[in-house]
């Protein structure tokens, strides 16, 4: 068999026995649609076989990844974590590949270039005041911006959990929920009095019966389906309600949803969190991942050297 046609295998296992998402599923399909053109360049008359995947042609491949020039991006080229992600791509179908007795490249062979740590931008509590003070309270457009935005701080959620709730995901009562995250894995998640409140009387204003929580308001929403999921806001919906508020409360840092998972696990840890157990509630599968808050301590160990250090 060829490559692309076990490509294509690969693919489908992951939603049907791996459970990924089709988002997952997505993003292999465009990684190891790269593999294809690379193989395409080097050899165009010869379709790519597994057993032609060897050391020597990951060595090329590699070097073809930095080089790579995006499309309609005036010479823009792969980052280092984009690259990374391809060759993770790569080892998932390798790893398939064995799994299935085909002869290949070992997985193990696959090394990930290192990445720099990448930089944490979160919001003060003041920022986030100020942001929410642009929200009027007098809409139902406008209790949405600010119930979205509450949910966001309190929560930690991914912008795609988010987007995903129904009305009956939320508890208000309790004010706390399940949610499942990447990998399909489920956690819980607590939600502040604010942001209950702010969720609470958004829906009160809400005329439709629709299961989506959150609804896009736009006349130019096309009329069609069932099930209501064409009024449900899309990531790049909530980014530009974001963005509205953002610059209206004169905020100059580039501000997305995930800040505001930043700032959650921020102020968690700021008030004398533990680390494993804002990795519970950001639902990290790694302590690492997690790791990229510890800037927060930062201001704390100048106060202990100063404390517990003696001068000379």
């Amino acid at each position: 068999m060829f490559v692309a046609d076990l490509i294509n295998e690969f693919l489908e296992s992951l939603e049907v026995e791996n459970g990924r998402s089709r988002f997952t599923s997505r993003n292999y399909e465009l990684y190891l649609s790269r593999l294809i053109e690379f193989s395409e360049e080097i050899s165009p008359e010869a379709d790519l076989k597994p057993e032609d995947i060897t050391p020597e042609w990951l060595r090329k491949y590699r070097l073809w990844l930095n080089r790579y020039e995006v499309v309609n991006s005036h010479g823009k080229t792969l980052s280092v974590t984009t690259q990374a992600y391809h060759l993770i791509a790569l080892r998932g179908f390798l790893k398939y590949l064995a799994k299935r007795n085909i002869k290949s490249l070992d997985p193990v062979l696959v090394e990930l270039p290192r990445t720099h740590r990448p930089q944490v931008t979160f919001l003060h509590i003041d920022e986030i005041e100020r942001i929410f003070a642009e929200i009027p309270s007098d809409t139902e457009t406008g209790l949405r911006d600010r119930a979205i935005m509450e949910l966001l701080f309190s929560s930690g959620l991914r912008v795609s959990e988010l987007i995903g709730l129904n009305r009956d995901h939320v508890n208000l009562e309790r004010k706390e929920f399940m949610v499942r995250g990447k990998g399909q894995k489920d956690r819980p998640v607590f939600i502040s009095d604010s942001a209950a409140d702010a969720v609470a009387d958004y829906l009160a204003e809400r005329h439709d019966s629709l299961p989506a929580l959150f609804l896009n308001n736009s006349r130019n929403t096309p009329l069609q389906g069932t099930s209501g999921n064409y009024r449900r806001l899309t990531p790049r919906s909530i980014q530009r309600i974001i963005e509205k508020y953002v610059r209206a409360a004169g905020i100059t840092k580039h501000v997305t949803p995930h800040t505001f998972r930043h700032s959650f696990a921020t102020d968690l840890l700021t008030n004398g969190a533990d680390l494993r157990s804002v990795q519970s509630l950001l639902g990290h599968s790694n302590i690492s991942t997690t790791q990229i808050y510890t800037h927060v301590t930062d201001p704390q160990l100048r106060e202990i050297h100063k404390k517990f250090h003696s001068d000379v």
